[in-house]
């Protein structure tokens, strides 16, 4: 079991929609400061006043565009500078949009942004370097396995979100730098990322009847967010866990692993 008291948090995306939640409810279970990066900065400035109003002292904001580099290396370093040290990353912010003006602007927050908070939250964070440890929890989708027609560039990125994960958090990388990865594939939840898909749709001839058929399995945001404490708590470096359908989080690592294992055996 992981502990989540007094361990510092770092999410980005936390603004709104499951970000916040996941700021409230780590900071409920003892948490002892948050870090919520966003590009909504109003929106932002806003949460986190709120926040500091139950949890005083322990929230604050920083304004980040998960697609821009140069944001990215600034929030993280402030983020650092104002904690000391960061104990968990949740890789939230993503864009579920394959329009034509905002898919590639979709990769590069919900893939390249998530690849580049990663990779300085293990060298932050690895205790063969000097480092305390942590975790980091890289928010992928069910879309990484399972096909959405209407949405292949976001099926694409969250499939990316998942594989970098799971190689990147090969044994022995546990054990040689302390920093355990973790991916959570939330199925869809009621959020405004689910709101006016059809104007998002990559193709949108049936993306209408497509959708209408998905909405039933439409999860509340409490049990995406348990999900994700509960993975916090037991999960294994390199697991990957599913949360869909209000039910209890799964750890669907087995699964995985035989289907790469069958496929080695093609290759080796």
């Amino acid at each position: 079991m992981w502990d989540i008291k007094d361990k510092t948090f770092l999410i980005t995306g936390g603004a709104s929609g499951l970000g916040a939640q996941y700021a409230k409810t780590f900071l409920q279970l003892g948490a002892k400061k948050v870090a919520i990066l966003d590009v909504a900065e109003s929106v932002g400035v806003s949460f986190v006043t709120l926040l500091n109003e139950t949890y005083p002292g322990k929230a604050v904001f920083i304004k980040c565009d998960v697609s821009n580099e140069d944001d990215i290396k600034s929030a993280f370093h402030k983020a650092l500078k104002d904690f000391q040290r960061l104990d968990v990353i949740i890789n939230n912010a993503g864009i579920m949009s394959d329009s034509p003006d905002l898919w590639r602007k979709s990769c590069e927050v919900n893939w390249q942004g998530l690849v580049s908070f990663t990779m300085k939250g293990v060298e932050s964070m690895r205790t063969d370097e000097g480092g305390a440890g942590g975790t980091i929890i890289n928010i992928a989708s069910t879309a990484a396995i399972f096909k959405l027609p209407t949405m292949p560039v976001y099926c694409g990125s969250k499939m990316a979100v998942l594989h970098f994960s799971q190689s990147l958090a090969e044994p022995p990388f546990f054990e040689r730098t302390g920093v355990r990865i973790l991916t959570m594939c939330p199925g869809p939840t009621d959020t405004p990322l689910l709101h006016n898909l059809l104007d998002r749709a990559f193709d949108k001839k049936f993306a209408e009847e497509f959708y209408a058929a998905t909405q039933p399995n439409t999860q509340k945001v409490e049990s995406a967010v348990n999900a994700v404490v509960k993975m916090y708590k037991e999960g294994d470096c390199g697991s990957i866990w599913l949360s869909a359908k209000n039910k209890p989080a799964q750890d669907i690592t087995d699964t995985f692993k035989n289907i790469f294992n069958d496929l080695a055996k093609l290759i080796l």
